[in-house]
Order: C-alpha cells, then structure tokens, then sequence
C-alpha cells in the first residue's frame, strides 16, 4: 500500500479518532552532510526523515505512539488505536484541559514538501578541496563536518488545528592541526552555506594556530576570561531549558525562591544582559506555535497548536518570565510564556565585537569551546565540563601564547552575575548542547573569575 503524503496522514489519523482529543504530528524532510579527516573527504550521504506522532486523550489519560519511517494508511490507523489503548491504561495527566482552538490555518499548508537542493553542498565541497590544498602547503591538516537538513512540521488536531512550518538550518564545523598536533577549532551557521566562507575560518584557524606555537603553563585557579559565543550558547541553553516555571514553584531549581515562589523580578546578571525568544527573528527563524509529541516540565501536549510569540525571559538583568505551560501559568496566577525554540542574548546597545573586547583585555584567557558538560546541581544550576581546542593567554590586548585545557566548575547563573563586559550577538551554534536549542545568538562575555578548577591534558 503506498505512503500518504503529511497532509493525508494527518486527516487519515483524525478521522480513525475515537478518543476524547488527538493530536497528530508528521515531520517530513531530508539531510544532507559531509564529513572531512586529514584532508581528505572521508563521506558524504544524504537521508530522508519521516517521523509520525499520535498523541490520544482519553477521560483526561493521555496515550502516545511515534514511528520514525514511512507509513501506509492501515499503519496510521493501528497508531491511533493502539495511542488511545495506552491512554486508557494511563494515570489521570495532571495538566488536562482542553486543546486549544484553532486560529487561521497556514496558508501554504497544501503546498508539497520541498526536499533540500541536492547541490546545496556542492559549493561547499569545492571551497573544502581548495582548503585541503592551502592546509598541505601549511604542513596542516584539516578535519569536520557540514551538515544541512530540511525539516517539515504538520501539526493537526481534533479541535481543527492545521499548522506548518518549514525549517532549513545548516552548520559546519572545521578543525586544523599542524606539527604541534595541539587543535584548533571554528564553527558556522547557515541556512543554506551560501554566505560560509570556508578561506575566511582558516584565516582564523591560522591564527590560532601562530598563537600556539608559543605554548604556557598555568596552574588551576579563577581566571578574568573572555567566553565565546558558542561557549555562552552552551551555558545559555542549559538555563533556559531549566527554567520551567512548575519545577521552580516547587523549590526544585536554581529559579525558585522559598514559600512555593519563583524569582522573576530579581536580578539575574550583573550587568544589563537581555534573554529572549522569537520566532520570526532573522535567522534563527523557528515554529511560530507549539509542538509536543509528548509532555515534559516546559511543554505540555495539551498545549500543541498554542501561537508562539516574541518573549522576554531576562530584561536588562532582571528576570522577568519562566517557561510556562497553560497549567503552570494558571496555577501560579503568571502571564502565559511557553517554549520557544530559540535564544538570543545581548547586551546593551553600542556591545564591541570580539576583537574589541580582546584589545581591552589587560591579562586573561580567551576560550574557543566548552565540551562534555554536565549538571552538578539543579539547585544552584552548578555545571563542569571541560574547554577544547585552544585556551589562550591575553596580556595588554594581544594573545602571547596558548595555555593547556582546563576543567571548569560554575554555574551560568552565578556568572551571569559576575560579567562584566558583552560583545555584540552573533548568530551561532553550541558545540556540545548545540541539539538543546539548534538556533541562536550570543555574544562574547567577560568573566573576571571564571573557576578553572584542575588542568587536563585533554585537547
């Protein structure tokens, strides 16, 4: 039996429907990626997605099925069945409620998937070639990968929601070694690898790559450091991701405040640092509503459809909104903030770019990445990880050579509160959290007394 398309699937789902509310969602689209080690193309594919989720409320129990590959009409249907079967046997959910109206459909919901352009790389293997050259006439070698994916989201409910939206997002990352054998490292972010410079990052990666030949021992200690974008796209993405307003109200994270509060309106960085989500920002564009094939502490599957908007999380130090499902938002008496999937941090206007800050740097260390993050405590959002790829020491505005790498002990909170210095937002990817929130804007942060806590031999 042949596949439907997105669009049939969904009314195939909706019309087998017996259960109280059903949400369907299908994401459709393709990848394409490749990948480079010692100066030499070591593969390249593509891959075509297919994902289907059903999600049945039934007496206010909630089921969920998902299968990740094509399905014909009879397979849609035994998901129904066997989603609302499982909301049968499911606990009462504790933020049931209805689902919420629909507003105007997207327009173009009946246009058919576009698949990525198959030579949406092929520019990019063309600059990649001539960047193997130029590495081999430096005694360097090059590594990374680029990868574009295309991804489709149909989003249909019983109560007549039918919502689309469209998303191509592409990154690359690209590493050089020389004789030392010390790494360096560059990323960038696109939506289609028209506007990647792959002669530009190795104008950098050269660089970087003079700066090591000079090589500083430092013991561990609290460090002034210059924090990258990436970096702080790491940090950034674990405090938003725990900032659910439910989980703070319940005294269970670094946002709560004794007697069942929370601690918006206090003061959450040191100098006027602003947080925010929006989905139309150029860019970093992503759904304007709601998706959830399932429920978690920021998102509720009762809430799919729910119109999406610019949010302020932090204004100018302050901390003004929690994520928010419609429940939380009721029980706690707050306005409505759900899940947005993006983040952008910036600082007050007139912020220099990165070579500013370095030029103002009178002794400290500028980082490239931070890698292998983990939590320590929710409580106080204390994390450690470890940096990667080149840490390097700065005196009077100039690099004077390349320090080991270091494992970090801090929380982005309690730095937050010590910065004293941001560069300009710039869109980027990060490196180790990078799939929490795929699209986002940072700056570079002066830290005065990052906690570098051990030395590691790690590159």
């Amino acid at each position: 039996m042949s596949t439907p398309g997105p669009q049939e699937t969904v009314e195939i789902a909706l019309a087998a429907a017996r259960g109280d509310a059903t949400v369907v969602i299908v994401e459709r689209g393709g990848d394409r990626y490749l990948r480079w080690a010692d100066s030499a193309l070591v593969g390249a594919g593509d891959g075509d997605e297919h994902r289907v989720s059903v999600v049945s409320v039934v007496a206010g129990r909630v089921g969920a099925v998902s299968v990740s590959g094509p399905v014909d009409r009879a397979e849609v249907v035994g998901m129904v069945h066997a989603a609302e079967a499982s909301a049968r046997q499911a606990p009462p959910a504790p933020d049931a409620r209805p689902l919420p109206e629909p507003g105007a459909a997207s327009p173009h919901w009946d246009d058919p998937v576009q698949a990525p352009a198959p030579g949406v790389l092929s520019g990019l293997v063309d600059q990649i070639a001539t960047g193997f050259a130029r590495a081999e006439r430096n005694g360097q070698v090059l590594h990374g990968y680029a990868e574009h994916r295309s991804r489709t989201t149909f989003l249909g409910t019983s109560t007549g929601v039918r919502l689309r939206h469209d998303e191509p997002a592409g990154h690359l990352e690209l590493t050089a070694r020389d004789a030392t054998g010390a790494p360096v490292w560059m990323n960038a972010v696109t939506p289609d690898f028209a506007d990647v410079s792959v002669a530009a990052l190795q104008d950098e990666l050269d660089r970087r790559l003079r700066w090591g030949r000079r090589r500083v021992e430092l013991p561990p200690g609290r460090y002034e450091c210059l924090v990258p974008p990436s970096a702080v796209a790491d940090l950034m993405n674990y405090a938003y991701t725990t900032a659910g307003a439910g989980a703070a109200a319940q005294g269970r994270t670094a946002y709560s405040r004794a007697g069942g509060r929370t601690r918006i309106g206090e003061t959450v960085a040191g100098v006027p640092l602003t947080l925010r989500s929006d989905p139309m920002a150029g860019g970093l564009r992503c759904a304007p509503f709601l998706v959830a094939a399932s429920s978690t502490g920021t998102r509720s599957v009762f809430d799919n459809g729910l119109p999406l908007g610019p949010t302020c999380w932090w204004d100018r130090g302050r901390l003004r909104s929690l994520v928010h499902t419609r429940d939380s938002a009721d029980e706690l008496a707050m306005p409505l903030t759900p899940v947005v999937e993006n983040l952008i941090l910036e600082g007050p206007p007139g912020g220099g770019d990165d070579a500013d800050l370095l030029a103002r740097t009178r002794r400290g260390l500028l980082l490239t990445s931070l890698w292998y993050i983990r939590e320590v405590d929710l409580a106080t959002m204390a994390l450690t990880g470890l940096t990667r790829d080149g840490v390097y020491l700065v005196e009077e505005g100039e690099v004077v050579g390349a320090v080991h790498n270091f494992r970090f002990n801090d929380s982005p909170l309690a730095m937050a509160m010590r910065v004293t210095e941001v560069g300009r937002a710039v869109p980027t990817r990060a490196r180790d959290w990078g799939d929490a929130v795929a699209h986002t804007a940072m700056p570079m942060l002066r830290v005065p007394d990052f906690n570098l806590t051990a030395a590691t031999a790690a590159v």
